[in-house]
């Protein structure tokens, strides 16, 4: 008796699935340390975050605008806030993570002492708030004893790009200014100048 043939939704079926995995590739993640440099792009990254910001920010602090204001204050540390940072560049850069290399950087430093922006001041502040009607008096924390500013650190970023081909050279600037609040005396003006060479090989199968 002649064998019945495989039907025909069953079959397609089957060769769906036999492509699907056919098709289908294997995904693996290798965990890398956080201090590795990696440019897969040539774009701006973490590590050139990180390495601008430090480089930054020991130079601001070996300038004698810090000896200069011990000197007038009595050998009090500079209050320091951090401003807005601006990416002018012409790719998506993470403003908020270089600020905060910024901030890591000026506090470990251990010359000057950083106070909260205007956002975490306005968390802090409702929680004082609430402290009032809610803490017990042994605990509550008062109001009005907050550590005004001396200087505000602002900046930009910049990029060029020169593209011929499959080559291309991005060029950042990165400029950093510390301003008295009080008298608005540029206190610092800092630059910092990277330069990355891009070549894009042809493709091989």
């Amino acid at each position: 008796m002649p064998r019945r043939g495989v039907p025909w939704g069953l079959g397609v079926c089957v060769l769906a699935i036999l492509l699907a995995g056919g098709c289908s590739k294997s995904k693996e993640v290798t965990r890398l340390d956080p201090d590795v440099t990696i440019d897969l792009s040539g774009y701006w990254n973490d590590v050139d975050s990180r390495q601008v910001a430090e480089e930054m920010i020991a130079d601001c602090l070996s300038r004698p605008w810090i000896t200069q204001h011990m000197q007038r204050s009595g050998g009090k540390l500079p209050i320091v806030i951090p401003g807005i940072v601006k990416n002018l560049s012409t790719e998506h850069i993470a403003v908020g993570t270089f600020i905060s290399d910024i901030e890591r950087a000026l506090i470990n430093s251990g010359h000057v002492q950083v106070v909260a922006s205007a956002v975490e001041r306005g968390e802090l502040r409702l929680e004082r708030a609430d402290q009032w009607e809610n803490a017990s008096p042994e605990t509550v924390k008062r109001l009005g004893q907050e550590a005004g500013a001396d200087y505000m650190l602002n900046g930009t970023i910049n990029t060029i790009t020169d593209q011929e081909g499959g080559k291309k050279v991005i060029y950042y600037q990165v400029d950093l200014l510390l301003t008295n609040i009080e008298t608005n005396v540029k206190a610092w003006p800092g630059q910092k100048k990277i330069k990355k060479f891009i070549t894009h090989g042809k493709y091989k199968p």
